[in-house]
């Protein structure tokens, strides 16, 4: 384990509100961060906030194995693809053979894809890290991001409208 995953990232941690996908890389290479730092930031703040305004349906229970991984593979000095350490979200009408597929929808619960659409398997191999699900009107049928299963989605800076479109949890 590095320098920085055992002193210097812990105390200072990783800061999701801005980051980009430069800010992310620089504090990697720099050893500011590490990808366990920046996935469990972002986590953070979705255990936060996520009660109110239900923008994520469910999260990846092996984000936090994926960037362990990827820290391995950066110590070494083999950090690849464009998106190393990225995380992102999927509108949950996205296939993916590790998290359910519901389309927000409580009648779709439970539903298990065997294999990833082919644009999480691109992000994957780009070196993303698929935090989880977010929200969306159920089924992706219209623009007010309610759905059965994960409820309604607010605006995270005014919580008397709502996120709006199909897309709303994103």
């Amino acid at each position: 384990m590095s320098v920085c995953a055992l002193v210097f990232c812990q105390s200072l941690g990783f800061d999701a509100r801005e980051a980009t996908i430069d800010t992310v890389h620089y504090d990697l290479v720099n050893g500011l961060a590490t990808c366990r730092g920046v996935v469990s930031s972002f986590l953070s703040r979705i255990e936060k906030f996520n009660t109110r305004v239900n923008a994520i349906i469910t999260l990846n229970p092996s984000a936090l194995a994926t960037a362990d991984e990827l820290d391995d593979q950066l110590a070494v000095g083999n950090a690849t693809g464009l998106l190393f350490c990225i995380p992102v979200l999927l509108k949950d009408n996205f296939d993916t053979a590790d998290m359910n597929t519901t389309g927000g929808s409580r009648g779709l619960a439970g539903s298990q894809p065997t294999i990833d659409a082919p644009v999480v398997t691109a992000l994957r191999r780009a070196g993303a890290i698929v935090l989880g699900k977010s929200n969306l009107h159920e089924l992706a049928l219209e623009g007010l991001s309610v759905s059965s299963l994960g409820g309604q989605t607010v605006n995270p800076y005014d919580f008397t409208r709502t996120a709006g479109g199909s897309s709303g949890g994103s």
